[in-house]
């Protein structure tokens, strides 16, 4: 059996491609499907600010729904509570699920050897622009949608087709870069990624060099990052490329700098990448 939990407070409460319902179910059947975890059950906590309108919780509550089923689970349980006026944001939301793990092997960072290569099942930083625009009302053309969808099906095919996988790691908070920092030191080697091959939406990219970002520092909710062994990459990229996914880099002993993560720049230099010291974009999930 697999568990897990997340609260949402995701600001605006809607935005294009989703809303705080759609993203809290499926946010958390992605952390199960991130240990191999097919994901079946779920209890949803939600509580509402005095004043929220009808419309809105009723939008909100048939996304779930509907997240739900797309998903393949079933919600089971829930409670609601009502604060006062001022005393939260609209809505906030905390799920449960509980899934059956059907890896044959424990996917997990301390199965990461040198040698091991790295994919991204689909282009970057998507969800960050999409909730960036929606906050801040800014109109993209043509429009950036979140790319919140369940990843436990592609997880499931690359089972199915016998791909060992070592570590798999959703694209939330921090994006790529923070991901691949926390792989590297918690198991005490070097990452090395290849910008050429970082697959990024245009909308995506050009937004990113208008406002100073990086689509590496941005969240997905939609996207994970997968380690498997080289015998295994071609299997993976047979996979995951015709949708949108890459091979993105490798793994490589620690050297005398200790743990991690190089980027290799399109002019052929290296340079390290380190996850931001704050929250680049507040209150994405």
């Amino acid at each position: 059996m697999a568990f897990s939990t997340d609260g949402y407070v995701v600001q605006p409460l809607e935005f294009p491609g989703g809303d705080i319902g759609s993203l809290a179910v499926t946010g958390t059947a992605n952390d199960l499907a991130m240990v191999g975890a097919r994901p079946h059950h779920l209890s949803v906590g939600l509580i509402l600010e005095e004043g929220l309108e009808l419309a809105l919780l009723r939008r909100v509550v048939a996304s779930m729904a509907a997240a739900a089923q797309q998903c393949g689970l079933t919600i089971v349980t829930g409670d609601t509570k009502v604060v006062e006026r001022g005393k939260a944001d609209g809505v906030f939301i905390t799920t449960s699920g509980i899934g059956v793990v059907e890896a044959p092997l424990p996917i997990d960072p301390t199965a990461i050897r040198p040698g091991d290569q790295l994919l991204v099942s689909g282009d970057l930083g998507r969800h960050g622009v999409a909730i960036l625009a929606a906050r801040h009302g800014l109109t993209l053309v043509p429009p950036v949608l979140s790319d919140c969808a369940p990843l436990w099906p592609q997880v499931q095919e690359l089972l199915a087709a016998g791909v060992w996988i070592h570590c798999l790691r959703d694209l939330t908070r921090g994006g790529l870069a923070s991901a691949l920092q926390e792989l590297a030191d918690a198991v005490g080697v070097e990452l090395a990624i290849e910008e050429v091959r970082l697959p990024v939406a245009e909308p995506v990219a050009r937004t990113c060099d208008l406002l100073g970002f990086e689509p590496l520092h941005l969240a997905n909710e939609g996207c994970f990052v997968a380690v498997v062994p080289p015998q295994a990459c071609a299997a993976a990229r047979a996979l995951l490329e015709p949708r949108g996914g890459a091979w993105v880099g490798s793994v490589r002993p620690a050297g005398g700098a200790g743990p991690r993560v190089l980027l290799r720049t399109a002019l052929g230099t290296e340079r390290l990448l380190v996850p931001l010291s704050g929250e680049l974009l507040p209150r994405i999930c």
